[in-house]
């Protein structure tokens, strides 16, 4: 198959809409009463993306899988974006977060949680101090204001189709004429990224020396590999540049291990022995409780604390009544400690390379020149026939249409996919049955596409 029969595409896809709804009159009910106040009938406005004609409710989750309000068992190899990487509702983190509700949810001051949790990080990410939040956007933010205030340079540097959560000033892309603007979709954005931000490809170490050479970029923050665009893997040395570049220049290091934690128990930091300044991490390790942190080396935690007074330090920009609260504190300390532990990731991982090797077979069974491309426990297949370098590239390589489809047939085949790209994310709950069930499904998709073209 070298092109998508187009006609043929848009018949499957009316054809998958036509089941669907009459496979769920429930979700379509609640849809329905939900639009009288909910924008879209949804809580979160992109929620309204799913490749569906109105998203499936929920009824319940547990492991890997989930049950909607029509009865329908799905296979859930999205995991909220990572958010439920640990399986839903994992018994240890369950535990904790029981025993923490009955002693009180927030205090503003510490529990044993706090220096429990940050040990595990120090021990996992090896940075030796650790500040909490309620996400990762949260952590990106703070850890940027941090390193303008350290630096005293007023720009960032991210990479091109790069996700950092809603910090304003990632969401910049270069343009043709290759100046900054606003990324595409970039909803009122505060002020021009181009006045805040830097970007260059990802794996262009000469664009990224040219960037830095200005002496005028506080901090590069960077996913150790692309997720969020499709996973796009740094080339060899890459991240020795990176390192390198930035110690010349005098600019920090921030990786941000939200959704890279796939790659091992301490992220790509550990499995890779990269060696940030400050590292931000969310979602995963509260179990699906709302959680965030930040760590950094002893020498920024040495200059962070020449930043500011007491009297001022609540007005700072940085932090909130809920950062740090007792419930996301004992929640984390359970999950890293008993959830995603050394030894499900051994699980973990075989099951995402059984769900490569399974789509590859189906591609290579009817000729799909499509790329698949793995990081720990995700994985990830690009519209291309070999891996893209960067995000233009796989940005240049998607295709709405075709990928709804994808979603919603695997859909009404009962295996849910992450939204945003053609991911599937492996938990300490999924089975090599649960993966193969992909494949079938998988392969029944694809043969259908591709009969005529």
């Amino acid at each position: 198959m070298t092109a998508v029969d187009r006609p043929r595409l848009a018949s499957l896809m009316e054809r998958e809409e036509q089941r669907f709804v009459r496979e769920h009159p429930r979700s379509r009910e609640l849809h329905e009463r939900a639009r009288r106040t909910l924008p879209g009938g949804v809580p979160m406005h992109w929620m309204t993306k799913w490749a569906s004609p109105f998203p499936v409710f929920v009824e319940s989750a547990r492991g890997a899988h989930f049950r909607d309000v029509d009865g329908h068992e799905y296979v859930d190899l999205c995991l909220g974006d990572t958010g439920a990487m640990t399986g839903h509702s994992p018994e240890a983190t369950l535990a904790a977060v029981r025993r923490q509700l009955e002693r009180g949810i927030t205090h503003m001051l510490p529990t044993e949680e706090a220096a429990a949790a940050a040990e595990l990080l120090a021990t996992r990410f090896g940075l030796p101090e650790w500040q909490f939040t309620l996400s990762a956007t949260d952590a990106n933010r703070f850890a940027l204001r941090l390193a303008r205030a350290i630096t005293r340079r007023p720009k960032i540097l991210v990479f091109d189709y790069c996700y950092h959560g809603t910090v304003d000033e990632t969401f910049a892309t270069l343009r043709e004429d290759g100046s900054v603007g606003p990324r595409r979709g970039n909803i009122g954005p505060a002020v021009d990224p181009g006045a805040t931000t830097r970007v260059v490809e990802f794996n262009d170490v000469d664009a990224l020396d040219r960037a830095l050479a200005a002496g005028d970029v506080a901090a590069v923050l960077a996913e150790p590999a692309l997720t969020n665009i499709g996973i796009v893997l740094p080339e060899p040395g890459f991240h020795e540049a990176l390192r390198r570049l930035t110690l010349e220049n005098g600019t920090l290091l921030i990786l941000d291990e939200t959704h890279t934690l796939c790659a091992g128990p301490g992220g790509y930091t550990a499995e890779h022995h990269l060696a940030p300044d400050m590292l931000v991490v969310g979602k995963a390790i509260g179990g699906g409780i709302p959680s965030g942190a930040y760590g950094f080396t002893a020498e920024i935690a040495a200059r962070l604390a020449t930043l500011t007074t007491l009297e001022d330090i609540d007005v700072g920009g940085i932090g909130g009544t809920l950062a740090g609260n007792a419930l996301s504190l004992a929640a984390i300390h359970a999950t890293l400690e008993q959830v995603l532990t050394p030894d499900a990731y051994s699980r973990m991982v075989p099951l995402a390379q059984r769900w490569t090797e399974g789509v590859e077979r189906v591609l290579a069974a009817h000729a799909v020149p499509w790329h698949v491309t793995r990081l720990g426990t995700r994985a990830e297949y690009h519209f291309l026939p070999n891996a893209p370098r960067n995000g233009r590239e796989a940005a240049a390589a998607s295709d709405f249409e075709l990928e709804r489809y994808l979603h919603l047939a695997a859909l009404n085949r009962g295996i849910l996919l992450t939204p945003f790209h053609n991911m599937a994310l492996m938990s300490p709950a999924t089975t090599a049955d649960d993966v193969d069930r992909h494949t079938a499904a998988f392969e029944e998709t694809i043969s259908q596409l591709v009969a005529v073209a």
